[in-house]
């Protein structure tokens, strides 16, 4: 894909097409501040570059009837969700369907040499299967501070060995295709706001609990990063004063008290101490303990696995409602990968922020479970490609 569109009228009838599938000209025209005559023009246009292409004539509106357009069906985006322990990447269409996708367990503190051979390998086996000749973008996703414009990763707390590593540079190179690279929970919001639970809402928080625990921002339906990219970064918000040591160098992080990590070694505690015969029984089994083993303890109604998902949920509320008093969003959605302790999390993380924010912030607040599950990261880095592309060069 070497086409851009040349100005902003095209920009949006590409995302439209991408948001709306196959449309025909004429409920295009309804969509944009755009003259029959101008609107034929800037079709014809995308036409010749061949990012749109002809899709039939379209139903009769009760005169000459219209001719449909679509995205470019050959069109092929990567998107790539690396987590601290797992990646995720797919393969998707310009509309952003996702074609083929790949999870692999993987280490991020091994670096990102290491990392990206991985990505690499698994972007070569999706297009070996005949999904795609090559790649037209690729969005990327690290679970860490990202200087945004420049693709860079920044001091991330859990990714020894990434700190300034030019990731869009260097896989632009690999993949011969334009990169872009941001914040693994920004992808997230991206994600479920395209295709997901957040799709008719403007203002939003998309909070991930994982090994590290994030927040995306999305402010007039656009993520807000701030100034040096480390916007929502609410896992080293203080929850215990005077708490835990966390990775960062501070104590009482609420990411050192509650996220993947953290769960785990808090259920290992518990198993050893005799608190839980579900979880020494699983910890005598496996070895280790995971945030998986603490979900299904719970499940078969362990008291100990309960108490420490709720009080997780406890300060992990504590924390969303200064952010829902603050920013006074829609919507919150809670995803990652610790979200499969379920309703007993999520009902936590109500209680507190319902009790915690103001009537005002909170009246008419859903605070729900993302829809998408480990999809919502690649369609998030597919939708940031897109956006990049399909905006004016």
């Amino acid at each position: 894909m070497t086409a851009r569109p040349a100005n902003a009228h095209q920009a949006k009838l590409l995302r439209l097409l991408r948001d709306g599938g196959p449309n025909s000209r004429a409920q295009l025209g309804d969509q944009v501040d755009l003259s029959r005559s101008k609107l034929a023009v800037e079709v014809d246009r995308l036409l010749e570059t061949g990012l749109v292409v002809a899709d039939g004539l379209a139903a009769s509106r009760g005169g000459r009837r219209s001719h449909n357009v679509r995205l470019n069906p050959q069109l092929r985006f990567l998107g790539v969700d690396i987590g601290a322990t797992s990646v995720d990447v797919a393969v998707t269409n310009a509309e952003l369907e996702i074609l083929g996708h790949i999870n692999q367990p993987m280490d991020v503190r091994e670096g990102p040499v290491a990392v990206f051979e991985q990505v690499l390998s698994m972007a070569a086996k999706l297009r070996a299967s005949g999904l795609a000749e090559g790649y037209d973008g690729a969005g990327i996703g690290v679970p860490g501070p990202v200087r945004f414009p420049e693709g860079v990763p920044v001091a991330p707390p859990i990714m020894p060995g990434w700190d300034g590593f030019p990731v869009r540079e260097a896989l632009s190179q690999d993949l011969g295709c334009p990169v872009m690279v941001d914040n693994d929970v920004n992808l997230m919001a991206l994600g479920e706001q395209h295709a997901g639970v957040a799709r008719t809402v403007a203002d939003f928080l998309c909070v991930k609990i994982g090994t590290g625990i994030g927040c995306g921002i999305v402010v007039g339906g656009d993520v807000y990063r701030g100034t040096t990219g480390s916007a929502g970064d609410i896992g080293h918000i203080q929850a215990v004063p005077d708490g835990r040591p966390c990775a960062c160098g501070n104590r009482g992080c609420l990411e050192a008290h509650f996220s993947g990590a953290a769960l785990a070694r808090d259920a290992t505690e518990a198993a050893q101490q005799g608190l839980s015969a579900e979880l020494a029984s699983r910890l005598e089994t496996n070895g280790t303990l995971s945030a998986v083993d603490v979900a299904a303890a719970a499940a078969a109604g362990d008291a100990t696995a309960l108490d420490l998902i709720r009080e997780g949920g406890n300060r992990t509320g504590q924390v969303i409602a200064g952010l829902v008093s603050f920013f006074n969003p829609g919507l919150v959605v809670i995803g990652g990968g610790v979200t499969g302790l379920g309703h007993t999390l999520l009902a936590a993380i109500r209680t507190q922020v319902y009790r915690q924010s103001l009537p005002l912030a909170t009246g008419n607040l859903p605070i729900v479970l993302g829809e998408l599950g480990p999809t919502a990261g690649v369609i998030g880095a597919a939708r940031l490609i897109s956006d990049h592309l399909f905006s004016p060069a």
